[in-house]
């Protein structure tokens, strides 16, 4: 890390985030309720994890501790995309190992859970872990995205884990990493190892979360990163009163991104994945749809709007998806034929042949950028959506329509698109206030479960529209999360993703006043991340969480 920082990363360094009041006061204990167990596929997991199937729920409260007091060894690694507050998880583990024993040792595996496999990590001091507190990023011990399943990646961390002498591994990381934590407590467990294993839930698509987890870390500081930019982006359309401005944005998953970011800037349109899907909106609906904001807006003289669209979007759009899937089928049998064909137009004329007729008009209709992609494949073999431009797609298309209907006399409207994509520049952003305490209690309960000698769980802090004082801590058996869905082919246990809930009160808000921003200028402009000022500025959490707990107003103050 460069020795050369910023006036702000010095005035961050002496923030002391919150914590709540139990794991305040030096005397805590973990207490134990009911056996727990899945949703569904019940038998299915049991199988799969007979050592940690039907742990009780863990709740740390203040009391004489039942804690291992003695110094211990325990590692900490970070999984996947990086998100906002990652260093403050490992501030918390760090200090709350070294205030229930000096002579503990924290080590932080390299380069995400390659380093559990390789072996590669360095201990973490206190000289180190200074550096890093309420910074973005992961760049302490770096991240990846290795998943720890094949049998000779267990067996090596399990080597690993004994040579070091490890008591606890804390995996930082989203869904998917969180299973492969509960995966891998079985397997260490089954193999009569000390190492314990707890999962912290992390990921700025907001889709980890559940009755026990109410927020995903990272989430709050980049949607209010997006925000930011949106905002500025609509207070520049209303100054230029030119420009129809297209604002894709991570999740590919779930559309929290997208409705959070609405919900802080009421932009004109924001299209919402889930509600697509259940719908059932074809991709010309959708354009139809944009089309007609973009005429009645210039209607009443506003040539300029603000769209926001999830990177997501095409896969829950019903005739797309129907088109893909044939595509699929079709590459399977013929791809290298198709692959031989030097001329793109040759490819869509045989594939037109090969499609049914709807898909055929949908393939053919897309731009050839997007045709292109959609005849590519990833390493498991599914089209690597994440490549399509989806706000250059929307553009193009409703570029499109606005053309035909002006050459029927239809619209005057003057559309000029520009596109926009919003992604790296909100996951290693300063943590706000709410994810530096978020992530700091996260970390400190973490060490919590460890110290109890619990394996295969989750850590997860409640009540967060409250005071800090009022968070409560503790952890949820990942066992408890799961369910089974078929990847690469086969029944695979996951935890679930969670999707935008089209019943759930932060839809409703939105959807009660879309009709309104589409044609009104009704944008907010929240401006940057506020780490300094009144708490209502600086401390409050995203409208989504305030919304869903019924915690009075939106972010926006409405």
């Amino acid at each position: 890390m460069s020795a050369d920082i910023s006036a702000l990363q010095k005035a961050r360094a002496a923030y002391q985030p919150k914590l709540p009041k139990a794991l305040r006061t030096g005397k805590v204990k973990v207490e134990l309720g009911a056996p727990t167990e899945p949703a569904v596929d019940k038998a299915e997991i049991k199988n799969l994890f007979p050592h940690t199937y039907g742990q009780p729920v863990a709740k740390i409260v203040e009391g004489e501790g039942n804690l291992n007091s003695a110094p211990m060894k325990v590692g900490v690694v970070l999984s996947g995309g990086q998100a906002p507050g990652g260093h403050n998880v490992i501030a918390g583990i760090f200090d709350a190992l070294k205030a229930a024993n000096k002579d503990t040792k924290i080590y932080g595996f390299l380069k995400g859970p390659g380093g559990c496999i390789k072996g590669k990590y360095k201990e973490l001091t206190s000289e180190i872990i200074d550096k890093y507190r309420n910074t973005g990023g992961f760049d302490m011990i770096m991240s990846g995205r290795d998943k720890i399943e094949k049998p000779e990646d267990l067996a090596a961390c399990l080597a690993n884990f004994k040579e070091m002498d490890l008591d606890g591994l804390v995996i930082i990381g989203g869904d998917d990493s969180n299973t492969n934590a509960a995966m891998l407590a079985e397997y260490l467990d089954s193999q009569n190892s000390k190492t314990r294993v707890i999962g912290v839930p992390k990921t700025i698509d907001g889709d980890m979360k559940n009755e026990q987890i109410e927020a995903s870390f990272g989430f709050d500081t980049a949607t209010k990163t997006y925000s930011e930019l949106i905002g500025n982006i609509c207070r520049d359309a209303t100054s230029a009163v030119k420009y129809w401005h297209f604002v894709r944005l991570m999740g590919r998953a779930a559309s929290h991104v997208a409705l959070e970011c609405a919900l802080q800037t009421h932009p004109n349109i924001c299209l919402v994945s889930e509600e697509i899907q259940e719908k059932g909106t074809t991709l010309g609906e959708i354009v139809d749809y944009i089309a007609d904001v973009v005429v009645k807006r210039a209607a009443e003289g506003k040539n300029y709007g603000i769209l926001v669209v999830p990177e997501g979007l095409p896969e829950f759009i019903s005739d797309i998806k129907a088109m893909i899937d044939e595509l699929s089928n079709i590459l399977g049998k013929d791809e290298k034929f198709i692959k031989e064909m030097t001329d793109h137009e040759d490819r869509v004329q045989y594939l037109s042949g090969q499609l049914t007729d709807h898909s055929a008009r949908v393939y053919s209709s897309l731009p050839v950028e997007t045709q292109e992609v959609l005849l590519k494949r990833d390493s498991h073999g599914n089209v690597p959506l994440s490549q399509v431009e989806t706000e250059r797609l929307l553009i193009d298309l409703v570029s499109d329509k606005i053309k035909h209907l002006k050459s029927k006399g239809e619209t005057e409207a003057k559309f000029s698109p520009l596109g926009h994509f919003f992604g790296y520049e909100g996951r290693c952003a300063y943590p706000s206030n709410f994810d530096a305490d978020y992530c700091y209690s996260l970390g400190y309960a973490a060490a919590q479960l460890v110290r109890a000698d619990l394996t295969g769980y989750t850590v997860n802090v409640q009540n967060l529209t409250k005071s800090s004082d009022e968070w409560v801590a503790g952890g949820t058996p990942v066992t408890m999360m799961l369910n089974m869905e078929i990847r690469k082919g086969k029944p695979t246990p996951v935890i679930k993703k969670a999707l935008v809930e089209l019943n759930s009160a932060p839809f409703k808000y939105f959807e009660s006043n879309r009709e309104k921003w589409a044609l009104g200028d009704c944008y907010v402009f929240p401006g940057p991340i506020q780490y300094f000022g009144p708490s209502e500025v600086c401390d409050a959490p995203t409208c989504t969480l305030a919304l869903e707990k019924g915690a009075g107003k939106c972010c926006c103050g409405k």
